[in-house]
């Protein structure tokens, strides 16, 4: 365990200035606090945060965030307060502690909806100060190298979790040391046998290269130097668990990787950068299509670098990295590398009770930080949160431009769509076309690397349902999402409106909202919209609010002989459509009157099907009040019930795909002769035509003849023809009927 001045030695060495009292008060505080509490392998529990505070200092972090590692369990685990650290170490370190705090109580691998609420919570706590995030990845870090001495089911949970969260969140503040360390050993746990397997390769391959490894450095520093560019330059192999992404993601064999040692040359200036790069490449020949340029067009965590793939010695392929020395340390310890202080410098904190240090908000790292946490605000379930931010994390970068040269980064597998709310979201929700390179390309084509894209907008459009899983950022599915409740939550409403006029007009008054506002409170309304849009989905009758705006209009007994509890001119509602999707199999058990089953793109809406309605059949919706829509086919003799009501009526139709094969249920009777294997007839009937029998009873039966009512299943109203026609023609057959109710 590291003694008490070897930390602040630690500290002082990068930060002569440090606030030394302060860092040992906290180690003693938190010594004393910790007391004799131990760890799952029986060391002294206050062990791990001095092993926290001493990865911290690897980064070269400040005294208070430094002392804030050292005191992150002492409200959590003993009797220390928030109270107490703010008087003792002063009120900036106090609120890192405590968000620590919050963050230990998570338990971000139980359920989904927990997993998910509570990453909103992560990253709005680590929003505020990003000290926050970096002594958790710290914390994380130090608990990863000790997971031995946990149980097979938390080692296993905390590795998933690792992978899955911490280890991508890393990537993204660019910290790629603490990254891939956090993924080995999350992988070493996760999938032990593909992680020997591959170590013990990376073992044999260094081994056998590693003479030629050696020469490769030498020979490009000499031809460097030769050239008038000091460098230095180094090799090594992949990740174990970077070549295992790596095979995944590309399906192939250890041995079909060509670029496993890589290597970094380190120069003195930006210049040198390029200038090495040609030099090299005059070299050794260039893999075409294996140039990346960072330096120009850096990450969004600010990593910057030159990549190339030359053909070196023995003809194998090499992977070359060009970059500065400051360059380098923002790509080892990427945020925490910044001068994360407006001053450019890691301040003195004096006795600790100075004011709170403000943070460079030009750091790009933390900008997605931000930008993420932005759309805790679009008012998405925490599932969908959870959804977004991992394909936040997890997708690698292209960069693509405005016509007027804005660069915009995006993830890997983007579309036109995600450009354009990327661009604004009114861009994204007006976007109707994109020409890529100048020319018109669909909406659904994959961006690349340096497409110069432009949007196509109309005034007034609203994005359709089905882009939300075109998309793959989580801010254009959010957008998307939200503009398409607007949509139906406008559409509710003009018909709520409408509902409302009939209904007022037929009771001899006037609707206008002024008179309804002030009906809110007994209508238990937040608005007048929120009433109309309550109207128009069903959830209150039009009655209900001509009794709540004019009772003596119902008590005189005023009502318009069209009127049908509320529902009014619902036919002459214009732009109301319908898409009515099929019935799974689970469905067509118990679908008679029963199954409701939500319509696509209207929220909060439910259809119901009549016996026998078909795909391909003309059909009307009859609304029910309170209860949604009933589907009927427009012969059934059912509708002669609302011949009178003519306001309950929608014209719908099908909307469903030609591929889709779901069945419905239908009714037919069937009159046949009574003998030996008649019935066995109409089943095979029935399986000839791909129908499937749900039902048959026996309704009738005569020393000749007997009636049989079936209830099969079929995909459309042209299939069930088909099966009448087939059962028709069985000799024992004499008629065949559908019936409808």
């Amino acid at each position: 365990m590291m003694r008490q001045y070897e930390l602040v030695e630690k500290v002082t060495r990068y930060n002569p200035g440090a606030d030394e009292a302060l860092l040992n008060k906290a180690y003693v505080y938190a010594m004393r606090k910790h007391g004799s509490q131990q760890r799952a392998n029986g060391d002294p529990y206050f062990s791990h945060p001095l092993e926290v505070a001493g990865i911290l200092t690897d980064l070269k972090l400040d005294d208070a965030t430094i002392a804030a590692a050292l005191l992150h369990d002492t409200i959590e685990d003993t009797d220390a307060t928030r109270g107490e650290i703010d008087d003792l170490f002063g009120e900036d370190i106090g609120q890192l502690v405590e968000g620590l705090t919050k963050i230990q109580r998570l338990d971000l691998v139980s359920r989904r909806a927990a997993q998910a609420e509570n990453l909103r919570k992560l990253l709005l706590a680590i929003s505020s100060d990003v000290r926050v995030l970096l002594v958790k990845l710290a914390d994380r870090l130090h608990n990863m190298r000790t997971l031995e001495h946990m149980s097979d089911e938390a080692r296993s949970r905390i590795a998933e979790e690792t992978l899955e969260i911490y280890a991508p969140l890393a990537g993204r503040m660019g910290m790629h040391d603490m990254r891939e360390e956090m993924e080995e050993l999350a992988f070493r746990t996760v999938n032990p046998e593909a992680y020997q397997a591959i170590t013990d390769r990376l073992s044999e391959v260094g081994q056998r290269d590693r003479e030629i490894v050696a020469t490769i450095e030498k020979e490009l520093v000499a031809l460097l130097k030769d050239a008038g560019i000091e460098a230095h330059a180094t090799g090594r192999a992949k990740r174990p668990y970077s070549v295992f992404r790596k095979m995944e993601s590309k399906t192939i064999s250890f041995e079909q990787l060509s670029d496993i040692i890589g290597f970094r040359v380190i120069v003195n200036s930006i210049t040198d950068c390029y200038a090495a790069l040609g030099v090299i490449h005059t070299m050794w020949p260039a893999v075409p299509g294996r140039f990346k340029d960072y330096i120009s067009t850096p990450k969004q965590n600010e990593y910057r670098s030159l990549h190339t793939t030359v053909v070196g010695p023995s003809r194998q392929r090499v992977e070359l990295q060009m970059r500065t020395g400051e360059m380098h340390r923002v790509a080892e310890f990427g945020i925490a590398a910044h001068a994360l202080y407006k001053d450019g410098v890691v301040a003195p904190r004096g006795n600790g009770h100075g004011k709170r240090t403000e943070f460079a908000a030009e750091i790009q790292a933390y900008e997605w930080l931000r930008r993420t946490v932005e759309i805790l605000a679009d008012g998405d379930t925490p599932e969908e949160f959870l959804e977004h931010t991992k394909l936040e994390l997890f997708h690698d970068q292209v960069f693509c431009f405005t016509p007027n040269g804005r660069l915009i980064a995006l993830p890997r597998g983007a579309k036109p769509i995600d450009f354009a709310y990327a661009v604004h979201t009114d861009v994204g929700d007006s976007c109707i076309g994109a020409k890529i390179n100048g020319r018109g390309m669909p909406l659904m084509t994959e961006l690349h690397n340096g497409d110069e894209v432009e949007i196509v907008t109309a005034e007034g459009h609203v994005p359709p349902p089905a882009w939300e899983s075109m998309v793959v950022t989580g801010k254009a599915r959010s957008a998307i999402r939200r503009a398409t409740r607007t949509a139906a939550r406008t559409q509710y409403a003009g018909l709520g409106r409408d509902i409302l006029k009939r209904c007022f007009s037929a009771a001899g008054r006037n609707l206008s909202d002024a008179a309804l506002e002030d009906a809110l409170p007994r209508m238990s309304q937040n608005n007048v919209e929120d009433m109309l849009v309550s109207v128009g989905r069903g959830e209150i009758e039009g009655r209900t609010v001509l009794k709540a705006v004019h009772p003596e209009a119902v008590r005189s007994g005023a009502r318009s002989s069209s009127a049908d509890d509320g529902w009014f001119g619902l036919n002459r509602v214009s732009g109301l459509k319908f898409r009515l999707p099929g019935l799974t199999r689970r469905d067509q058990a118990d679908s008679r009157n029963k199954s409701a089953i939500p319509i696509r793109g209207i929220e909060d809406k439910a259809v119901r099907y009549a016996d026998g309605a078909l795909p391909g059949e003309r059909i009307v919706g009859i609304v029910e009040q309170g209860q949604g829509i009933t589907i009927y086919p427009i012969q059934s003799p059912a509708l002669k019930r609302f011949d009178d009501q003519p306001e309950r009526w929608l014209d719908v139709r099908w909307d469903i795909d030609a591929e889709m094969q779901n069945r419905f249920p239908a009714r037919i009777e069937v009159t046949a002769t009574n003998e030996p294997g008649t019935l066995a007839q109409v089943a095979i009937a029935a399986a000839d035509n791909d129908a499937n029998i749900a039902n048959i009873a026996i309704t009738r039966q005569a020393a000749d003849f007997a009636v049989m009512l079936i209830d099969v299943e079929v995909f459309n109203v042209k299939h069930l023809n088909g099966l009448i026609r087939q059962i028709r023609a069985r000799p024992v057959v004499s008629t065949v009927r559908r019936v409808l109710d």
